[in-house]
């Protein structure tokens, strides 16, 4: 069985190959071995050092599974698209302004 292909634009390429780094360069603060992270992620270590190149045939669940191996750095992933700015601009661009104000009947 060979490697899975999978077509990303190269902008995205850096960023996984930058994320990898960054868990690779978390680990080795942490002195742990790839054997150990593997063995907490319950991934062989063939797929960590595919992780820690950016590797984008690799499922992100095995991503998560290794941040979380690092001491719970998992938690990380709760911030990707936290705040949307992009999206809420195109929101409100869409959103129906009423010319008055709706009545209040009971305030009178």
């Amino acid at each position: 069985m060979g490697k899975k292909s999978v077509n990303i634009v190269p902008q995205t390429e850096r960023i996984l190959e930058q994320m990898g780094e960054q868990i690779k360069i978390a680990r080795l603060r942490r002195k742990l071995s790839t054997e150990l992270v593997a063995e907490r992620a319950g991934i062989s270590r063939a797929t960590l050092w595919s992780i820690e190149k950016g590797s984008p045939s690799v499922s992100i669940g095995m991503y998560a599974a290794v941040l979380h191996a690092l001491n719970g750095m998992d938690k990380d992933l709760l911030l990707v698209a936290k705040d949307d700015e992009f999206g809420r601009k195109l929101q409100d661009l869409g959103l129906v302004t009423r010319k008055r104000a709706p009545k209040n009947r009971d305030n009178f």
